[in-house]
């Protein structure tokens, strides 16, 4: 298959998007009156208890986690796409703003709206949902500006935020502190199509288990 793939013609494109397979994650905050919000997102990146979320500044999840400084990273399993689909076009903006309102609507209820089960976090206000089993607790650090508007209006941020607590659920761990990849399975955004993960194929040297 290599040596096939080496054969082939390449051709120079320009993808309106690159979401080339990355994590779905489902960030919770809350907002200044403490109602929860769901915000699907799908560029994460992560370095040790780093991680680094691209979110667009007009939206609820960036100002509520600018504001109330809290967040979680609830990371769901293939099974969750169509509850995640249900929650898409709704924002926790009111009003909505005026860019987003050909596609999106308000909704104050989203864990409702997408039929998701909330759990009280351990370290921080925002909730946690109950039907992902990995979920990262975290605290805001620091954001900086990747886009701006015809406006000049900030439009995409890279947020910094400090994991400082981690919850998986018990079927998807092994030992006291290690996550059994042959029984987690994420949901995979790749070129706005979900996916789960292939077959197994082998591991890093680094692999502890």
């Amino acid at each position: 298959m290599f040596t096939a793939m080496l054969n082939k013609a390449y051709k120079t494109i320009r993808p309106k998007i690159l979401y080339f397979g990355t994590p779905v994650a489902l960030i919770t905050t809350l907002d200044e009156q403490g109602n929860p919000n769901i915000g699907p997102m799908s560029s994460v990146w992560a370095l040790g208890y780093k991680l680094v979320l691209g979110l667009g500044c007009n939206g609820k999840t960036f100002s509520n986690l600018i504001n109330q400084k809290e967040c979680v990273i609830n990371l769901p399993s293939v099974g969750l796409h169509e509850n995640i689909e249900k929650i898409a076009r709704l924002t926790g903006m009111n009003p909505v703003p005026e860019e987003k309102q050909a596609l999106y609507k308000f909704e104050k209820d989203k864990f409702s709206a997408g039929g998701f089960k909330k759990m009280h976090s351990q370290m921080v206000q925002p909730p946690s949902i109950k039907d992902c089993p990995l979920q990262l607790e975290a605290v805001f650090e620091s954001y900086s500006v990747l886009e701006y508007d015809d406006d000049g209006n900030p439009d995409t941020a890279a947020v910094t935020v400090e994991v400082i607590n981690v919850r998986a659920h018990e079927d998807i761990t092994t030992g006291d502190n290690h996550i059994n990849p042959e029984h987690w399975s994420p949901l995979i955004y790749n070129f706005r199509h979900y996916y789960g993960l292939g077959k197994y194929l082998g591991k890093t040297f680094k692999a502890e288990v």
